[in-house]
């Protein structure tokens, strides 16, 4: 069976591209987390300035990652941004051009990628014992070796990716509901890559 496209996949290198500022990963992840945000709010998350926050989303937007947010400006002047799909972005080396202008810029996002989530990471890990004991708890780094052909990996990854959906539809239904007591952003990462030991 065919594999179905999803929204976010990117197919294009050129909208690849606008993922090799690692200020620009940063933003779509704080914005995406934030629901929306203005370039002034998200400016002073990642210690910039506010004209450089926007010229970098208005980036994001011409690709189609970010858009504009209705019914949040108070005054016209401020400007709200929102992601442009709760699905993400995503993208497979084999969809782009195959030239090595694309695989640079593959090992340039995966890199960012890969330091962005480390970072996060490294940064709970610093902070846990602020959380308390139910979130350190709670919180957890697997790892599992599994012998597995590249069509069952795909078949799993199918399968973590609905789970994942299930999970966030369940958390915005909570909190649409009211339900924000001891609700707090989680962040999951998962990898799957053959290695030979």
């Amino acid at each position: 069976m065919p594999e179905k496209p999803r929204p976010g996949r990117i197919t294009d290198l050129s909208r690849l591209k606008a993922f090799t500022n690692p200020l620009r990963v940063q933003l779509y992840r704080l914005l995406y987390a934030a629901g929306s945000a203005t370039a002034s709010q998200l400016a002073e998350q990642v210690d910039q300035a506010p004209s450089l926050v926007s010229y970098h989303l208005r980036k994001l937007a011409e690709q189609g990652f970010v858009t504009e947010a209705d019914g949040r400006s108070s005054d016209g002047r401020e400007r709200w941004w929102q992601v442009a799909s709760e699905e993400g972005w995503g993208f497979r080396e084999s969809d782009l051009d195959g030239t090595p202008e694309a695989a640079a810029a593959v090992n340039t996002v995966v890199d960012g990628l890969i330091d962005s989530r480390s970072a996060q990471y490294r940064a709970y890990f610093g902070q846990r014992a602020a959380w308390g004991r139910e979130w350190a708890d709670a919180a957890f780094s697997s790892e599992w070796l599994l012998d597995l052909t590249a069509a069952e990996l795909a078949e799993m990854e199918g399968e973590l990716q609905a789970l994942s959906r299930r999970w966030r539809e369940r958390g915005k239904a909570a909190r649409a509901a009211g339900d924000t007591a001891g609700r707090e952003h989680v962040s999951v990462h998962l990898y799957g890559f053959p290695f030979r030991p």
